[in-house]
């Protein structure tokens, strides 16, 4: 099993927007809390398992005016991190 490129977030992680646009993702396995920035609440909402990276890019191109060259790089990071943490995982191919 080879795991895809098409990330799926916990089902235990509890997202809390605040009123910022921020929000705090936490994961009461472990209580850990960690704070995201809006564009990481637009990411955080699109890890259902069936976008995958290039269609991530892609909203935050329409829902955003400024995304940088380097926002490839920068999801796959931000998802990495939160893998890391436990707080996504990702869909796997057959």
């Amino acid at each position: 099993m080879v795991h895809s490129n098409t990330p799926l977030a916990n089902p235990m992680i509890v997202l809390r927007e605040e009123s910022d646009n921020w929000a705090l993702l936490f994961n009461p396995d472990t209580s850990d809390i960690i704070v995201i920035n809006p564009v990481g609440v637009t990411v955080w909402k699109m890890l259902d398992g069936k976008n995958r990276y290039d269609e991530i890019l892609e909203n935050l191109r329409d829902s955003f005016s400024e995304v940088p060259d380097s926002a490839m790089h920068d999801i796959e990071a931000f998802v990495g991190d939160l893998e890391m943490q436990g707080f996504v995982g990702f869909v796997v191919d057959n």
